[in-house]
């Protein structure tokens, strides 16, 4: 298994470098569910911009509906998922996969999901939620980290062993419970075994009682290219009962899944 690496992250201004273009993109990031609002001088703080850049830019954006303001605030309008659904529909192998989601989370009832690698971070691009209240509230879009994740491990345990030391050099490891690993040996660890077995079970180290398992989606080259996984609540679906009885029908949806991206047989 092997992925892509990404883009890099410290990108070189020259000839087929657009600033303004990327200046923009910044100053639509600079949203988040922790700054849904925000005045002139504080996109220009968070991204760096001086007040006239950034306001050069929010008007365009709002020009176009991007963006919308009331009083000196501005904030994105929902017309901005328009760049996120346009990478979706570019896949329509995600609205092939739902049907097979669906029909794993009513056999397992537990949640399911699918995501891709996104540097450190896996990005949602599919969830079928069951009707049980999780504490986690995910949806399309969503990001985690992906060392934390049982999903983000199997797509980094398709990483050359050192593609993924590099990326882990400069990691800040965070203790999110107990549960989580301690430390950069430990990580590695827990990754390769992924590799070596395949699936990747993460229990309670990102939140506590949440406790998923995950799989590999494979394309017509062997590449893995996302994951899915089957997410519950430790205290209601066990480690041990994730492995021996959910896991077996995980495995059969991500290779109906795979097959559907033209992967091998096998």
């Amino acid at each position: 298994m092997n992925l892509q690496a990404p883009p890099s992250q410290d990108p070189k201004p020259g000839d087929s470098y657009v600033q303004s273009f990327a200046r923009g993109l910044e100053v639509i990031r600079s949203f988040s569910a922790r700054t849904p609002q925000q005045t002139l001088s504080e996109v220009a703080a968070q991204t760096g911009l001086t007040r006239a850049g950034a306001r050069r830019i929010l008007l365009t954006l709002q020009t176009l509906g991007y963006v919308e303001s009331e009083g000196k605030l501005f904030r994105l309008t929902p017309r901005i998922l328009d760049l996120g659904f346009a990478y979706l529909s570019s896949l329509p192998i995600w609205n092939l996969a739902e049907p097979v989601m669906e029909d794993l989370v009513e056999e397992v009832r537990e949640s399911s999901s699918a995501a891709v690698l996104d540097g450190l971070d896996i990005v949602y691009v599919l969830r079928v939620p069951t009707h049980k209240i999780m504490r986690t509230n995910l949806g399309v879009g969503s990001r985690l980290p992906a060392c934390w994740t049982s999903m983000g491990r199997v797509m980094l345990a398709a990483l050359p062993d050192d593609e993924l030391k590099a990326r882990l050099a400069h990691h800040r490891l965070e203790r999110f419970t107990e549960h989580t690993a301690p430390d950069l040996p430990t990580l590695l660890e827990r990754i390769r075994q992924a590799r070596a077995q395949g699936w990747c079970l993460v229990n309670q180290e990102l939140e506590e009682g949440l406790i998923s398992i995950a799989a590999p989606l494979s394309d017509r080259s062997g590449r893995t290219v996302a994951a899915l996984n089957i997410s519950g609540q430790a205290n209601r679906t066990s480690a041990q009962m994730m492995q021996e009885t959910l896991l077996p029908a995980l495995l059969r949806a991500a290779r109906t899944i795979s097959r559907m991206m033209g992967a091998p047989h096998g």
